[in-house]
């Protein structure tokens, strides 16, 4: 069998105009986390990473601190995250929600993600979003199967939570209830362990963190 290692991005820059950039948390974790695998005396023989450039740093943080870059190194954008922006505008015109809770706080934020999630999901939403929770299935599964027949003794994956938990999700047949509740608990460069072959595919480990295991590390445990 061979392994898979999802990992999810570092932290992002939420509240500031790009999200999509890593914080300079972010770039540390990242950084740290490619540190743990190269004392571990892990290699990957296969890199899959979406298309954000979140992705594109987390996988640059954590390969040049790994010692350098594999031999093939894949974007795919079935792995890009679903776009939050465009579900909470949708929630908010439906008149379910007073704004766009992206621009609130934190815990606002995740309030408001696991409401609009929820309703996406049950088809709830109005029309005007660019993806259907039907559509994101189908290409994180189109994603998995890709990893799965593409073979690699070692594969690295670097995508965002969303992803993550819906590939979780698949691999458990587990309702979409449980992609939504998954969804608000990974933390960024948090890694999730697969064993696979062509046909199959079984959960090892989900959401570890254990390049941020030590004391002075754990305040730079973050999940936006």
């Amino acid at each position: 069998m061979a392994e898979l290692y999802l990992v999810r991005h570092g932290q992002a820059s939420f509240g500031a105009e790009n999200y999509d950039e890593l914080s300079s948390s972010g770039c540390a974790q990242s950084h740290w986390l490619g540190e743990y695998y190269a004392q571990s005396g892990l290699t990957f023989d296969r890199v899959v990473i979406g298309t954000m450039r979140r992705h594109e740093q987390t996988a640059d943080a954590l390969l040049t601190a790994m010692g350098g870059k594999p031999a093939e190194i894949v974007q795919d954008a079935d792995l890009n995250e679903y776009d939050f922006h465009a579900l909470f505008s949708a929630l908010a015109e439906s008149g379910l929600a007073p704004g766009h809770a992206a621009e609130s706080s934190m815990k606002v934020f995740f309030k408001g993600l696991k409401q609009v999630l929820q309703l996406w999901s049950e088809d709830k939403l109005p029309g005007r979003v660019p993806e259907t929770w039907a559509q994101f299935q189908a290409r994180i599964e189109r994603a998995r199967l890709a990893i799965q027949r593409s073979g690699g003794r070692r594969v690295l994956v670097v995508s965002s939570g969303g992803p993550i938990a819906v590939f979780a999700q698949q691999v458990l047949q587990a309702p979409a209830a449980a992609a939504i509740a998954l969804n608000m608990q990974i933390r960024n460069s948090s890694v999730s362990q697969y064993v696979f072959n062509d046909s199959a595919m079984s959960l090892l480990t989900f959401n570890t963190l254990p390049h941020l295991e030590q004391a002075e590390r754990r305040e730079l445990i973050t999940y936006g």
